[in-house]
């Protein structure tokens, strides 16, 4: 086994000096180290159901065969295409359905796992995420009184590639507002109205604590008050950032660190709603939705999510549509390993840096009950197409 070191967005020089006419891609805050493992070295790795991933690689592989082979994996990892996961995305195809051996056995042939490192620290945080159900109306009637918005016309979004070569990859969100370009307003200038009567709502719910969920999972299944059923998920952002309404309650002293889950967030806001809208305007950032048709949540891979086998990641330094292994624990008091191949399909707002995730636990109150409780700290490592790592183990 290869014992070389690879700092991704560092190697492969060879294949920078090649796209010298390409502006090189931001420098980041942090940095990955990927380094070559062996299937022995992922800890449960034979206990694992392989099989129930099938699903989730079989919707990633999609896309990636109807990309161009040429199409780039990721700008970290220079050189890295399409080409390089084709092959074992056509293999994929022919596995039988529900066969935990051969699927593992697969990824054995086709794939190399290489542990992934936030410079010297191999271990991050992994938080989870689920897909809320809501009841709603198209229209504004008691007691469905809390707009949910489509993308406003009036929102802008500057590539700034486009104006200097050197800020590709670079982007900010605006409004135009008397022909000059203006930050968009923030959650608390939305929540006090300053989008009311613009015919842009696309449902109305019953409770703002509801729709701050729903900001903050990013899709949602609403029942509507006629019967029907609709799903809605992310259209657009405000160009805020994230910031974690928990973690200003335990700067104020209204919660411990250890009592932050959404549970005890919501318990606080409701017996305080005089308190509520100022503390929900701290996260500046709002969503805008979009009706989704078919199969979903749809995650940035723009595929539909698997409950428990498909991850959000910070896509600075993870390719989506690639495989993962997990190594982390589940939420709760006495909770055991938490260990399985998962992919990458799925990004977010507060889902930054070289070993972070978001484990997508699914859809309602059963997986509100892991998601809204999971802060774990744990590993991965990330299974690189062969012909990849091949390349990337030659140097």
């Amino acid at each position: 086994m290869t014992t070389g070191l690879i700092a991704v967005g560092l190697f492969l020089l060879t294949a920078c000096e090649q796209e010298e006419a390409k502006p090189p891609p931001q420098p980041l805050p942090e940095q990955a180290i990927f380094s070559p493992a062996g299937f022995s070295d992922l800890p449960g790795w034979n206990t694992d159901r392989h099989a129930e991933v099938l699903p989730a690689l079989l919707r990633s592989c999609e896309r990636f065969l109807k990309s161009s082979p040429a199409t780039p994996l990721s700008p970290r990892i220079p050189g890295a295409t399409a080409a390089d996961i084709q092959p074992a995305c056509r293999a994929a195809q022919s596995l039988p359905v529900g066969h935990d051996l051969a699927t593992r056995s697969f990824f054995e042939e086709w794939f190399q796992p290489w542990a992934v490192a936030n410079n010297d620290k191999a271990e991050g945080l992994f938080t989870g995420y689920y897909e809320i159900e809501l009841q709603g109306s198209i229209t504004s009637d008691e007691p469905y009184n809390v707009p949910v918005y489509r993308k406003p016309p009036d929102h802008v979004t500057v590539d700034l590639g486009e104006f200097d070569p050197a800020l590709s990859g670079r982007s900010f969100v605006g409004r135009v507002d008397g022909g000059r370009l203006k930050p968009y307003f923030a959650r608390g200038d939305i929540q006090g109205g300053v989008l009311a009567g613009k015919g842009i709502e696309l449902v109305w719910l019953k409770d703002p604590l509801d729709a701050f969920m729903l900001h903050v999972q990013g899709s949602g299944r609403v029942t509507l008050a006629d019967g029907r059923t609709t799903r809605i998920g992310f259209a657009a952002h405000n160009g805020y950032p994230y910031d974690s309404i928990g973690r200003a309650l335990i700067e104020r002293g209204e919660l411990e660190a250890h009592a932050a889950s959404w549970p005890n967030i919501r318990a606080w806001l409701q017996a305080n709603p005089a308190k509520a809208a100022d503390l929900l305007a701290v996260n500046r950032r709002y969503i805008f939705f979009g009706e989704i048709t078919g199969e979903g949540p749809v995650g940035a891979q723009g595929v539909a999510l698997t409950p428990g086998r498909s991850m959000a990641v910070d896509t600075r330094y993870i390719p989506l549509g690639l495989p993962l292994w997990l190594d982390t624990t589940m939420p709760g008091d006495n909770a055991g390993p938490l260990r399985r191949l998962m992919l990458a399909q799925d990004t977010g707002s507060a889902i930054k840096g070289p070993v972070r995730g978001d484990f997508f636990w699914g859809t309602g109150d059963g997986a509100l009950e892991y998601a809204g409780r999971m802060k774990s700290q744990g590993r991965y490592y990330i299974l690189l197409p062969k012909l990849l790592a091949n390349r990337l183990a030659a140097g």
